[in-house]
């Protein structure tokens, strides 16, 4: 054997164990990927049940929201009348109500006003019937 006879067969043999080598990565890469396909169908058929589960929420959802902009509706229906009825009853009734309660108190202060003059003038009267009785 000639000094290139055996410069190829080690050649060779570093090709065999080059080979070698990548169909241990590519067999452990297939199991790899096989693994994660394997994944990727689980995940996938337990987020079906997820999906319409949240379908499902989400329409609940929305049913509740329409009944809660009707009765925002109502509300705002209900607000309206109160301030329209305020108003009319501040235009037909807070007029005369100020000006009677006005009157009232005029005519109470008026009164206790007479009322303490009178007594005034009592207590000078009897004032001077004891100043002129001593």
């Amino acid at each position: 054997m000639s000094a290139g006879q055996i410069a190829a067969l080690i050649a060779a043999g570093a090709f065999v164990l080059l080979v070698l080598f990548l169909a241990i990565a590519l067999i452990k890469l297939g199991r790899t990927l096989d693994e994660a396909t394997i994944a990727i169908r689980k995940a996938h058929e337990n987020t079906d049940p997820l999906l319409h589960g949240a379908n499902d929420t989400i329409t609940h959802v929305n049913t509740q929201l329409e009944r809660v902009d009707g009765i925002t509706a109502n509300a705002q229906a209900v607000s309206g009348n109160v301030s329209a009825l305020t108003s009319v009853f501040t235009a037909t009734l807070g007029g005369p109500l100020v000006k009677t309660a006005a009157l009232s108190y005029g005519v109470s202060k008026a009164v206790r006003a007479r009322r303490k003059a009178k007594q005034e003038s009592g207590k000078h009267t009897l004032r001077r019937g004891r100043k002129s009785k001593r």
